[in-house]
């Protein structure tokens, strides 16, 4: 280890900044967050400086560097572009025992800049001990996507409860378990939402009943397949989980997120199977709730969009279950949009529906006078079985039968396959297309072939091009 890894506390101290540049002002602004008092010593400073000198923000000690400046500060900064200089400061510095840093000359520095993720009072620091910042930066990008942004706040009403949660559990061991619990539970949840009176009072019926909380059950969209259009909030969550109810269309890349010691129960349908039944799998999303569980459901897709989300959490709302719903990409966007179909173009259409071809049977049927207008885009879900049926009607309603048609299939994943012809060969295009898969009716499908920019496979040899486009 070549550093020893330090948090300094430079508020109301005084610091020296040699250089009024942009390197300074980058400095000037992290020293200023942590309330340190900024003396400046410079012969020019740049506007953004300037400003703060005449505001009275920072101090303009001098317009050049004498020794003697360093006697009084607590860290030194030297940011100019004149090597003499800051070696001057930098000897100086040392012989005076000031931790300094020469910014951007590494043997230069007693201490170094680490990239931080500002979570406050919560802070992350990464260095590569000024081997590779650039890396540094890098890590810490991913690391601000995994922290949420209310973890500052929850780190503070936690400081707050720290005395109270002691003279409750006596020993390291209990309450290391209650905040365990308390970060990844129901007290942080509420935390997330802002309701920080409530999420207080779930630590308090915690102190006096414990194991009494109720869990909760966190809906979540995964998204149409690629692991990447899993939302940041939706990303957070899933590490949160004790337990995750998940359908079939959630790709095994989303699933590696999950929480490693989370259990992960399959609940997936298909067309014309299920291999849970519905009422089945609110029965046990209730159960593992009340089991004081975080209980995540995840779905393919937005689980508003198609995907009996709302059922799902009316079985939870009438249990007395709280719950939360993170949106997801839905297929209609996803698909289309790793396909290169814009789903409205001022050119073409004007409007997009979503329509499912999957419906109950006691259902009102489809208002296809409706669905057939030109100028729209119809985004059709669950619709190959029924392709026949939709082609005729929209045909016999006032659709062209030219009207440009694709068939998505496995949208957004490394097989994806797009197959695109006309509304008259839509019951050939989907025969056979491999699952999931997506029925894009409308003029927007011709765009495809101009801006499909997504690796894909190719369509069966069976399919004649002449007749049909594969891409």
């Amino acid at each position: 280890m070549d550093y020893l890894p330090l948090f300094a506390d430079v508020k109301d101290r005084p610091v020296l900044v040699v250089g009024g540049g942009d390197v300074a002002a980058r400095k000037i602004a992290f020293l200023r967050r942590a309330g340190a008092r900024v003396l400046v010593v410079t012969k020019h400073l740049e506007p953004s400086l300037q400003q703060l000198v005449d505001e009275q923000e920072i101090h303009l000690l001098a317009d050049t560097f004498d020794e003697a400046q360093l006697d009084n500060v607590f860290l030194v900064i030297a940011a100019t572009d004149d090597g003499d200089v800051n070696r001057r400061v930098f000897d100086a510095a040392n012989a005076r025992h000031r931790l300094v840093n020469v910014v951007d000359d590494q043997p230069l520095c007693s201490f170094i800049f680490p990239s931080i993720v500002d979570r406050s009072p919560l802070l992350v620091a990464i260095s590569s001990g000024g081997n590779a910042p650039v890396l540094a930066r890098l890590l810490r990008e991913k690391i601000e996507a995994l922290l949420p942004a209310n973890l500052g706040r929850m780190a503070e009403v936690a400081g707050r409860w720290r005395t109270r949660i002691k003279a409750f559990r006596k020993t390291t061991d209990e309450r290391r378990r209650f905040w365990e619990s308390a970060f990844r539970g129901r007290f942080a949840s509420l935390m997330a939402a802002g309701k920080e009176q409530a999420a207080e009072q779930v630590l308090a019926d915690e102190l006096a009943k414990p194991g009494s909380s109720t869990g909760e059950i966190i809906l979540i969209g995964a998204g149409p397949g690629d692991a990447g259009l899993l939302t940041l909030r939706g990303l957070q969550v899933i590490q949160q989980a004790d337990v995750v109810f998940y359908d079939h269309l959630v790709t095994d890349g989303v699933l590696e997120l999950v929480r490693r010691d989370a259990e992960l129960i399959s609940v997936g349908k298909r067309a014309g199977s299920h291999l849970v039944a519905q009422h089945d799998t609110n029965r046990m999303l209730v159960e593992a709730a009340q089991a004081g569980k975080t209980v995540v459901r995840l779905k393919g897709g937005d689980p508003f969009i198609f995907g009996r989300g709302g059922e799902e959490l009316q079985a939870a709302a009438a249990a007395g279950i709280p719950f939360q719903v993170v949106p997801g990409v839905t297929a209609a966007s996803g698909a289309t949009a790793y396909a290169g179909i814009p789903l409205t173009h001022r050119d073409y259409a004007q409007s997009a529906t979503f329509v499912t071809g999957h419906y109950k049977a006691d259902s009102a049927p489809f208002d296809w006078s409706q669905l057939a207008q030109s100028r729209q885009t119809l985004a059709i879900y669950m619709g190959t079985m029924k392709a026949a049926e939709i082609g005729e009607q929209l045909i016999a309603h006032g659709r062209e039968a030219q009207t440009p048609v694709a068939v998505i299939s496995r949208g957004t994943r490394a097989d994806q396959q797009v197959r695109t012809g006309t509304l008259q060969q839509l019951e050939e295009l989907a025969k056979d297309a491999p699952m999931p898969a997506l029925l894009v009716v409308g003029e927007v499908v011709q765009l495809h072939h101009e801006l499909a920019w997504f690796q894909h496979t190719t369509g069966p040899e069976a399919f004649d091009a002449s007749v049909v486009n594969l891409a």
